[in-house]
């Protein structure tokens, strides 16, 4: 079944309901029963219409979630070019017919579904067919748990990550064990960060979650940290990520 949600204010306006071409609204989130946090299906919306408080909302929901927004009756070329670089799936001017709607909303959940290659984060390459992370051309070395835990990190950039959610996605498990295995693999994977002159890039939340910093927070270290001598002022983690090689 082809499925749509709506989050703007009011009815679907006739020139955007894909209804018409037999496709099903789900509940709207403006009424309050669509799912803002479940991005199954590509949400339409008008914009302008939105009071500020709900725009800021939307427009500050993660990556993830706005690959699945197309946002329409946007004039302004510029204007449309910022939405696109922010992450929202497309933007449109006036005009549109329905049957172009149709196309570019199945167009839209297509690429949304479908898993990139390379993922970019500041310095950082990640290479999911490799399964390896990449800083200025040279390889990290990373083991396969430790590229699990990264790609995972990178799913929600800049967003926290609990164990819990980890542990369910990286490793399997239903149930927290006794071991330090996920402490473990995120010092070693630090280490290797550091080695390759990125510091701070994983981060430790009060509540016990991890997450990739956020790019405003600058975690490419200067050329000192790559100094011959690195090893001596790297202490445990590179000790431990040492022990893995």
């Amino acid at each position: 079944m082809r499925q749509f949600r709506w989050f703007s204010a009011g009815p679907v306006p006739v020139d955007y309901d894909l209804r018409r071409l037999g496709w099903e609204l789900l509940g709207d989130l403006s009424s309050g029963t669509g799912q803002a946090h479940d991005p199954a299906h590509v949400l339409l919306g008008l914009p302008r219409q939105l009071p500020l408080p709900q725009w800021l909302s939307l427009s500050g929901s993660s990556l993830p979630q706005r690959k699945w927004i197309m946002l329409l009756e946007v004039a302004d070329s510029a204007e449309r070019a910022r939405m696109l670089r922010m992450g929202f799936g497309d933007a449109i001017d006036f005009g549109a017919s329905l049957e172009e709607l149709e196309y570019r909303v199945q167009r839209l959940a297509h690429f949304a579904e479908s898993l990139p290659r390379y993922r970019h984060y500041g310095a950082l390459r990640i290479d999911l067919l490799a399964r390896e992370g990449f800083v200025a051309g040279r390889a990290l070395g990373l083991h396969p748990r430790e590229f699990a835990l990264l790609w995972r990190l990178s799913d929600t950039p800049g967003e926290a990550v609990t164990p819990h959610e980890l542990l369910s996605d990286v490793w399997r498990l239903s149930f927290r064990p006794e071991t330090n295995s996920l402490a473990v693999h995120v010092s070693r994977l630090r280490a290797k960060l550091r080695l390759a002159g990125i510091d701070g890039l994983i981060e430790t939340l009060p509540e016990g979650g991890y997450r990739l910093a956020p790019l405003h927070r600058p975690a490419i270290g200067g050329a000192h940290d790559l100094g011959l001598d690195g090893y001596l002022r790297m202490g445990k983690e590179y000790a431990v990520a040492a022990s893995s090689l």
